[in-house]
């Protein structure tokens, strides 16, 4: 069964020229977490996903994919 995307967190990351090292260093996260974040391996939490928006300067919504 192929993994379900239910983020666009790369595809962010990708538009505004971002890494996921980047990323990581801003969140305070492991480089692996974010990686299977973007490779929609894993999932951040409610709290985590905000805290990923607030620093891309992008809505809540716009690192969800819409069904």
């Amino acid at each position: 069964m192929a993994e379900e995307k239910l983020n666009r967190i790369k595809e962010v990351l990708r538009e505004q020229g971002r890494t996921n090292k980047w990323l990581a260093a801003q969140l305070g996260k492991t480089e692996v977490t974010v990686s299977r974040w973007c490779r929609n391996v894993q999932q951040p939490d409610l709290e985590t996903l905000y805290r990923i928006a607030r620093t891309l300067g992008v809505r809540v919504c716009a690192l969800l994919v819409e069904e």
